[in-house]
């Protein structure tokens, strides 16, 4: 099974959220679309709904932003507008709209909360930070010899 079977699979399996419905997106758009002006010439900015599902993609996987589908489209467009979103407050009016339609279709223990997390050894230990090597002498430049070479 490849993987974008076993992708579409979980998706046709999951009773959450994968990749956002017809009906869902109507209700999202308004929220997650930019209205200032562009600075530069260029590509049209990209539809935005491949982009938020590249974003439930990453909240469902745990992967990394290296792993992202390129069907999603550029890593480094979705991180951009990740951040556009993030900082004007769009995510935080999406999440909840997200959170109102799972508790509907699924309903959510509001009594009983967890934080999922992840304790790991810190990476550098107890060594402290790596000690910078100091690049070696540049070698002196050698004496012009003063008699041709017999080769050439």
């Amino acid at each position: 099974m490849t993987t974008t079977q076993h992708h579409q699979q979980q998706i046709n399996e999951s009773p959450t959220v994968w990749e956002v419905n017809d009906a869902l997106w109507e209700r999202l758009e308004p929220v997650l679309r930019i209205e200032k002006q562009r600075k530069k010439s260029g590509r049209p900015p990209r539809d935005a709904r491949p982009i938020f599902n590249a974003l439930i993609w990453l909240a469902r996987t745990g992967s990394q932003w290296s792993e992202i589908p390129r069907h999603y489209g550029a890593k480094s467009t979705i991180f951009d507008r990740f951040k556009v979103w993030a900082t004007e407050g769009h995510l935080q009016v999406a999440w909840s709209i997200l959170l109102t339609e799972y508790d509907e279709l699924i309903g959510i223990d509001w009594e009983w909360q967890s934080t999922d997390g992840c304790i790991i050894k810190a990476p550098l230990g107890k060594r402290g930070l790596a000690v910078k090597r100091k690049r070696p002498a540049a070698t002196p430049p050698t004496e012009e010899k003063q008699e041709p070479s017999a080769t050439c």
